[in-house]
Parts: structure tokens; C-alpha cells; sequence
């Protein structure tokens, strides 16, 4: 193993269960919402007619996708401090490698402001110089105590 990965990995599994941090608040527009629809192509009036949205959905607003919730985990986490930033000293690479568990408990309307909470839930060994990051990721929705977003992200970091 790296000198540099056995010095992280010491390091991140001190951290394990506990919260990493809080990250800044990002509004969420109808420009986003429409780039994002003609991205995925997914026209849904939900997401793009703010007048039949305002007629026939619940929410009586254009909501954001639920994958365009999920597509700013990157984002918003990088305005997560990072607790131990000597634990990232030697990362040459950072890779997104996936999810295990993605839920939608509640839908992000338009104009809404969001962020990322992350708990470091496990920290491996994946290669000599390799780790995987599991962490829970809640995107939160501003002036509701429901999520909008809970996944369990992957990460791998290759040291040097």
C-alpha cells in the first residue's frame, strides 16, 4: 500500500459515522430545470410548463427531476468542507464510481434552494493506492425538514 493511501485510510476510518459537513445553499431555476429536460429529454409538464403545471399538479409549480436533484451531488459536495484535508494529500484522482441506494423522499419546486449534508459511512482499501468513500449524501431542501434527495455515493481516490 502507498505510505500516502495508509496515511488516508488511518485517517478516514477515524471519521467513519460521523458528519463531514454542511455545504452552501444553490437555487435551483427554470433555466436548470429546461437545460435539463433537453439533456435527458424528459418534457414532462412538471418539469417545463409552468402555467398546466399551476393547473394540474399537486405541487401547482414545475418541479425539478428527480435525476436533476441527483446530478448536483457533485456539486453540492464540493462546498462540503472537507473535515481532514491531509487526508487528500497525495489524491492524484478522484472518481465518481456509483451509488448503492438513491431515494426521492420529497420534490424540489422551482426557485427552491438546496444543499448536501454528508456522513462518511465506510471508508476501504480498494487497490494499494486506492479508496472507496461510501457516504450518505442528503440534499436538503431550505425551510423543510424533509430531504429531497438521500444516496449512498461512491467515491475512489488513487494516491500517487
Amino acid at each position: 500500500m502507498s505510505s500516502q493511501a495508509e496515511a488516508a485510510l488511518t485517517i478516514f476510518k477515524s471519521l467513519e459515522g460521523q458528519e463531514e459537513g454542511v455545504g452552501s445553499w444553490f437555487e435551483v431555476d427554470q433555466d436548470r430545470i429546461n437545460l435539463f429536460a433537453d439533456a435527458t429529454m424528459d418534457h414532462q409538464f412538471i418539469h417545463i410548463d409552468p402555467e398546466k403545471s399551476a393547473e394540474l399538479s399537486p405541487y401547482k409549480v414545475t418541479i425539478a427531476h428527480g435525476f436533476l436533484t441527483l446530478s448536483l451531488i457533485v456539486h453540492l459536495g464540493g462546498t462540503v468542507p472537507i473535515p481532514r484535508p491531509d487526508a487528500l494529500e497525495g489524491v492524484f484522482m478522484g472518481v465518481n464510481y456509483g451509488l448503492d441506494k438513491v431515494r426521492f423522499p420529497a420534490p424540489v419546486p422551482v426557485g427552491s434552494k438546496v444543499r448536501a449534508r454528508h456522513t462518511l459511512m465506510l471508508a476501504e482499501l480498494k487497490a494499494p493506492n486506492t479508496i472507496q468513500l461510501k457516504r450518505e449524501v442528503t440534499i436538503e431542501l431550505e425551510g423543510s425538514s424533509k430531504p429531497v434527495c438521500v444516496a449512498e455515493s461512491l467515491t475512489r481516490l488513487m494516491y500517487g
